[in-house]
């Protein structure tokens, strides 16, 4: 009976720490989200649907730099700002290469990423956690 209660106990523990796990990872997703520009672009401030045109490529006077495939900002934010999943978005950007009007936006495997290739781009535009923010990029857009 010993053995029984101890057991349960540890599948009890496991069962916490994976909710834990969950929840925090839950969190992370939900957290702020910032659209960034380079430094020496002019624009100070800029709604989500602005910001959409760029990454749905309705606009070329920005270049959209984008977070990895598999990235959970990514599909975040594509919902948050464009209001689309990622398959919409992929099937919008296939339709725009295919017919040469867009090239698609390059993909980066991290903020750190995003943040170098904006600040190498005075046409960049980009998101990355809040948490990321530094004197590297500008701020125009907080989602919350």
């Amino acid at each position: 009976m010993e053995n029984l209660l101890i057991s349960t106990s540890k599948k009890m523990k496991k069962l916490a720490l994976v909710a834990a796990l969950l929840s925090a990872s839950s969190l992370a997703m939900a957290g702020e989200i910032v659209v960034v520009v380079n430094l020496a672009n002019p624009a100070t401030a800029m709604t989500a649907a602005q910001a959409s045109q760029f990454f749905l490529g309705k606009s070329s006077m920005f270049t959209p730099v984008d977070q990895a495939d598999n990235a959970p900002i990514r599909a975040d934010f594509y919902k948050r700002v464009c209001d689309k999943d990622l398959s919409e978005v992929k099937t919008i950007w296939s339709k725009l290469v295919f017919t040469g009007k867009a090239a698609a936006p390059k993909e980066y495997r991290s903020n750190a990423e995003v943040k170098k290739a904006i600040a190498a781009n005075p046409t960049g535009i980009g998101y990355i956690d809040k948490s990321a923010v530094d004197s590297t990029v500008k701020v125009v857009t907080t989602l919350p």
